[in-house]
């Protein structure tokens, strides 16, 4: 069958297909605009568990989003295909992760690891396999972008979009991250680790491509840090969710505080997502929970203003996705977050998505 035969005989007001792509979705990879790369990695994690099970709770939570978006209403109709993740990657973070428990709970003892030579050969090991999973998502990613794909990942933890930055800075040759999160991740080699989830921003500095990262929402950070944001010479620009929220409080609004941070972003934007950004209770089960944050339509709002900018959006990730032990709560914000990304990215993208639904009032 064609696309169109496919789209005719779709009915988008009945469930899901089980056996069908993300969101329930009846498209090949060929068929589709957008491809998504699951990414299920967390072997650096050092307080909360479960990102690596977030791609998997995200894609069976999609099946009973609802495909009529209110933005989007058409959004379902370019095709989103959730790509299949090689199965070592599970196998590699599962098993590497239990090589770092040691490493970190040595640290968080006040060990020296110079005296602990096979902790060393470890981390050593951990450091290797973690720079092999970023290779090989920045390969994968660059299978997609050549055949003319819009590109996204989703993590795992917030370690795993490196490569595919990579990947961003080899078809764009300036570019900026617009990174929502309660954390700076401008740590250097957090606990060791070259790759920590808690390093991926500091480590994206290190791509020259990217010329400057906005972060949003952020109310944890440490002192190595906040240097790293003073001798960034203005590349790293900080939005904290303090500041943000004592501007409300004297009369700026969202509205306003969007078009702010839109203004300091170079034309292309990739935007990073970290959900811990959300107030906790929209993600409860995430790794690194900090009180605070803004809510999720807040961040939809300012995706919308993004994509309405005159800014091109290339890409996003969204990452740290936990799902809870007895609900799904956590996988089905980041399935509705996931399906809201993908119709900014299209529509910013010049892709038909529809007309947005307005309901007159009396």
């Amino acid at each position: 069958m064609t696309k169109q035969e496919i789209i005719d005989a779709f009915d988008p007001s009945q469930p899901g297909l089980a056996d069908a792509t993300i969101f329930g979705l009846p498209f090949s990879a060929e068929q589709s605009e957008i491809i998504i790369i699951p990414v299920p990695w967390e072997v650096t994690v050092s307080y909360g568990a479960g990102a690596s099970d977030g791609p998997e709770a995200v894609l069976n939570a999609s099946f009973q989003v609802d495909l009529s978006h209110q933005d989007f209403p058409e959004l379902w109709q370019i095709g989103i295909y959730y790509d299949e993740a090689p199965e070592h990657w599970k196998i590699n973070s599962d098993s590497h992760k239990a090589l770092a428990k040691p490493i970190i709970q040595a640290l968080e003892n006040g060990e020296d690891l110079n005296n602990h030579p096979s902790l060393l050969s470890d981390l050593v090991t951990i450091n290797k396999v973690c720079r092999n999973l970023h290779t090989e998502v920045r390969d994968k990613a660059l299978f997609w972008m050549r055949q003319g794909k819009k590109v996204a990942l989703l993590g795992g933890d917030h370690s795993t979009p490196l490569g595919y930055y990579e990947a961003l800075a080899l078809v764009h040759d300036n570019f900026g991250i617009l990174h929502l999160d309660a954390h700076m991740d401008l740590r250097i080699a957090y606990e060791g680790f070259t790759y920590s989830h808690a390093s991926i921003m500091y480590n994206a500095l290190q791509i020259p491509q990217i010329s400057k990262i906005v972060q949003v929402g952020i109310r944890d950070f440490c002192e190595q840090e906040v240097a790293v944001v003073h001798q960034s010479k203005g590349r790293v620009l900080v939005n904290t969710d303090s500041d943000m929220k004592s501007e409300t409080y004297e009369g700026k609004t969202w509205a306003e505080q969007c078009d702010s941070i839109i203004l300091t972003l170079p034309q292309k934007v990739c935007i990073s997502f970290d959900i811990d950004g959300l107030f906790p209770w929209y993600c409860p089960n995430t790794g690194t929970p900090v009180p605070g944050g803004f809510s999720f339509e807040q961040a939809t709002y300012l995706f919308n203003k993004l994509a309405a900018s005159g800014k091109e959006i290339i890409g996003f990730d969204l990452v740290e996705v936990a799902p809870g032990a007895n609900d799904d709560w956590d996988g089905n914000v980041g399935a509705r977050m996931l399906f809201h990304m993908c119709g900014v990215l299209a529509k910013n993208n010049g892709m038909d998505v529809g007309n947005r639904i307005v309901f007159h009032k009396e």
